[in-house]
């Protein structure tokens, strides 16, 4: 399996410069396999903790660190995806992508307080909309990885083989199911500007409870999904309609009058995060398509909302 790093082999000390410098990539490969930036940090220090479980002699016998790093994270992450299923059927309520602020609001590592390590942030792009992740967890475990590792990070089929275990043409098979299931569902999205003019409406009229401005903005089959994780309340179905949408948040305005709401990038895409006494308490996320919005996405789920704490 080839390297897409630096070559590796004449580095001093393949356990420091050349294992740590991928550590970047190997954040943004599982948090796209997993939708979970806490899973993601758990998969990459277990990454690391097998390569430093080695002798030093078996180190250096391996030719590309970078390459074993990342078939063990692939591996970790595969196995990781077939146990969540079941973890996410027990999962109280709906069970929604982790989401991520952008680079100027990325303000606390996985302990709350320290600035985060720049190495620990997820690229923000297409592939991590959270369109992008909702349709990602409708894939098998042995699709999503396939198609994420060729698709989104380029690696041909013969390697992703050998994460996923099986033969390079069963691996082509998975991708194209995958990228048939993106097809199926995926509407072009509106130029990011456009989106942004029209979050911005979205959060005007939901300040002022202003259920007509609400609904005009939202496609007629427009569905909101909230995760509360069961930590908090949220509603534990999808609410589908424009009008029953619009209303649901007005009534959140009712019960927290308090609520600041501010405009903020959630998975490098325009989104909003609402605050209660300086704290984030929702972050929401937008599917805006022929410039009407179809899908919400609200994360109230306070364990989902480490990387947003102001303090």
């Amino acid at each position: 399996m080839t390297d897409r790093s630096e070559p590796e082999r004449d580095r001093p000390d393949p356990s420091l410069s050349a294992i740590m410098s991928e550590r970047r990539r190997l954040i943004n490969l599982a948090y796209r396999l997993l939708g979970s930036l806490a899973e993601a940090e758990d998969v990459v220090q277990e990454t690391y903790a097998r390569w430093y479980s080695m002798s030093r002699e078996r180190q250096e016998a391996i030719e590309s660190p970078g390459a074993w790093l990342t078939k063990v994270a692939g591996r970790i992450c595969l196995d990781q995806l077939g146990s969540a299923r079941a973890r996410r059927e027990r999962y109280v309520g709906e069970w929604i992508p982790e989401p991520l602020p952008g680079r100027t609001e990325w303000v606390g590592g996985r302990t709350g307080g320290a600035p985060a390590d720049p190495a620990d942030r997820v690229t923000l792009d297409e592939s991590v909309s959270m369109a992008f992740l909702v349709v990602l967890e409708s894939m098998t475990p042995a699709e999503r990885v396939a198609f994420v590792l060729h698709d989104v990070f380029r690696y041909p089929f013969a390697e992703v083989a050998e994460i996923v275990g099986r033969t390079p043409a069963a691996c082509r098979q998975l991708a194209s199911s995958a990228r048939r299931r993106i097809r199926a569902v995926q509407a072009p999205a509106a130029p990011t500007a456009r989106q942004a003019g029209i979050v911005r409406d979205f959060k005007r009229a939901w300040e002022t409870k202003d259920i007509g401005a609400l609904i005009g903005l939202l496609d007629p089959d427009a569905t909101a999904t909230a995760d509360g994780g069961g930590l908090v309340s949220a509603e534990l179905l999808p609410i589908e309609g424009a009008e029953r949408v619009a209303r649901a948040f007005a009534d959140v305005s009712d019960k927290a009058p308090g609520l600041t709401i501010l405009e903020r990038t959630v998975n490098g895409q325009p989104g909003l995060a609402a605050q209660l006494d300086g704290v984030t308490v929702v972050v929401v996320a937008f599917d805006v398509a022929d410039d009407r919005i179809r899908h919400i996405w609200a994360v109230r789920n306070p364990e989902k909302l480490r990387p947003w704490r102001t303090g």
